[in-house]
């Protein structure tokens, strides 16, 4: 199980879901660019010292990513019809988060195998993505009984 995020805004965000998939013991793939300064700064005010036990992976772009997933893309998007919680999750799934900006173009929408989305109360637009990275990951690891020990 991976989590990645494409061309992420905020360093926050994504010092908070590398913390994440520190605690979990979940790899994350960053699809650059990135809207912000890749540093240590940046990153650090989110909690990132957990920087030492974090696996990251830093895509160039979009096509070095997808060239190198081998494994099926799930796509956390507000577009789905497909609630995450319907959805069945294999262990070497990847949960890929859109920018929190813009979201993906239609080429990473229409190469995801599977596109789904978590409910929301009626006049909600969409969640910080890393809180959504969490739900997600959580119902995917309970699923595929991959929580860590």
């Amino acid at each position: 199980m991976r989590l990645a995020l494409y061309e992420p805004d905020q360093a926050g965000n994504v010092g908070t879901i590398l913390r994440l998939g520190a605690c979990l013991g979940v790899p994350v793939d960053i699809i650059e660019p990135c809207g912000f300064p890749w540093n240590d700064k940046a990153l650090k005010r989110a909690g990132m010292d957990y920087a030492a036990v974090a696996n990251v992976t830093r895509h160039s772009s979009w096509s070095s990513f997808k060239s190198d997933a081998g494994a099926r893309i799930v796509l956390l998007t507000t577009k789905a019809d497909m609630r995450f919680d319907e959805a069945q999750f294999a262990p070497d799934d990847i949960l890929l988060l859109g920018s929190e900006s813009a979201g993906v173009p239609e080429e990473v929408h229409a190469r995801a195998d599977l596109r789904v989305r978590i409910s929301q109360a009626p006049g909600t637009r969409s969640l910080n993505i890393a809180v959504a990275a969490g739900i997600a990951i959580a119902e995917a690891l309970r699923q595929t009984n991959g929580w860590p020990e």
